[in-house]
């Protein structure tokens, strides 16, 4: 099989590929699952927001209590030194 044949294979391949892929989609299963494929992504989504969004809190909170210990020791250190 020389490299033309193998290529000529692989397009009839593809697109032998492409129209069973076309076929299943357009179908009732297809449509159900493409529906689920949807809904499992949109879920998805909204899950990652809510990390993201609890996460920016943490990190405001710890960002907030870093800055009152550092206020907290320069206090010190000044009632210390003075």
């Amino acid at each position: 099989m020389n490299a033309s044949q193998k290529f000529l294979g692989g397009i009839i391949l593809g697109v032998a590929a492409g129209v069973a892929i076309a076929l299943f989609i357009n179908s009732d299963k297809g449509k159900d699952l493409l529906s689920d494929v949807t809904d499992a992504a949109g879920n998805a989504s909204e899950n990652l927001k809510n990390r993201f969004s609890d996460f920016e809190k943490q990190a405001k909170d710890l960002l907030s209590k870093g800055k009152a210990f550092v206020d907290d020791i320069e206090g010190k250190v000044k009632d210390f030194a003075g």
